[in-house]
């Protein structure tokens, strides 16, 4: 591992009963930097963000990260009270870090702003839309300025507005110096991130920055009315894309240029389906 992550996992593995929700996951978060961590549901997306704030131990391996004063943590809840207005939801949560008076007041009439909340300051969150509410909870996650921001799909079900406000925000905050680590179900969203993480089945399938993932993906996808192999195969709108490990597609079969969709869902089946097969 690198000499000074914000946080990291060092062989990771987290088990609940007899499920296996991590296994030997290791990963480091820089300072400055988005990693966004993608996967199927049952992937262990969530356990790993919960290892990172200590809400779950591991039973082997290492969590290197800040204290808590130091760490924002959005849930995949809403992330805030709902009988509380926006503005209370925002100095509780400061206060909890110690913030007051002036200084509160400022950060308050900042992040309102960057959320585009400041007309909704006196509403109750009960009473705002799903977007509203996660950005609010984006910045209660956020008051302090911690060094290590954990989100956990954060714009799930957000309107595409809010998704843009969301995303501005959180590359901000990376720019500004903290570490950022994100679960997302968009994988337009993961491409932007500095850092990938594919998880399947609690184990990592492949990491690093787009370009590497991509350019290091091997074999052939194509495309196709009707797959020749319907295991190795996946649905993309009205056609079926098909995974070939070793490149051996027949001839005359549509050959595509995989997006980071089809690398995830290929790994994933090699995975599951391949038995020695490389990918």
């Amino acid at each position: 591992m690198s000499r000074d992550p914000v946080a990291a996992l060092d062989r990771v593995s987290v088990s609940f009963g007899d499920v296996d929700a991590l296994r030997d996951v290791t990963l480091e978060v820089p300072a400055g930097q988005v990693v966004a961590v993608v996967g199927g549901d049952g992937a262990g997306k969530s356990t790993l963000l919960r290892a990172l704030v200590r809400e779950v131990h591991p039973d082997a391996g290492r969590v290197v990260a800040p204290s808590k004063a130091d760490l924002g943590f959005l849930p995949a809840s809403s992330g805030s009270w709902a009988a509380l207005s926006v503005a209370q939801n925002l100095d509780f949560a400061g206060g909890v870090y110690g913030l007051t008076g002036d200084e509160l007041a400022e950060r308050r009439a900042r992040l309102l702003d960057a959320a585009d909340l400041d007309a909704a300051a006196d509403r109750l969150a009960s009473q705002l839309s799903g977007g509203m509410r996660r950005k609010l909870g984006f910045c209660m996650a956020i008051v302090h300025s911690p060094r290590l921001v954990v989100l956990d799909e954060p714009s799930t079900g957000v309107d595409p507005v809010s998704r843009i406000d969301l995303w501005r925000m959180i590359a901000e905050t990376a720019a500004q110096g903290a570490g950022v680590v994100m679960s997302t179900t968009y994988l337009d969203e993961a491409e932007r991130a500095g850092h990938l993480v594919v998880l399947d089945d609690g184990e990592v399938l492949v990491q690093g920055s787009y370009d590497d993932v991509r350019a290091g993906f091997a074999g052939t996808v194509t495309r196709a009315d009707v797959a020749r192999r319907p295991e190795w195969s996946w649905r993309r709108g009205r056609a079926r894309h098909e995974y070939w490990p070793a490149g051996d597609a027949p001839a005359g079969l549509e050959v595509v240029d995989p997006d980071l969709e089809d690398v995830v869902i290929a790994l994933s089946l090699v995975r599951r389906l391949g038995a020695g097969v490389g990918a």
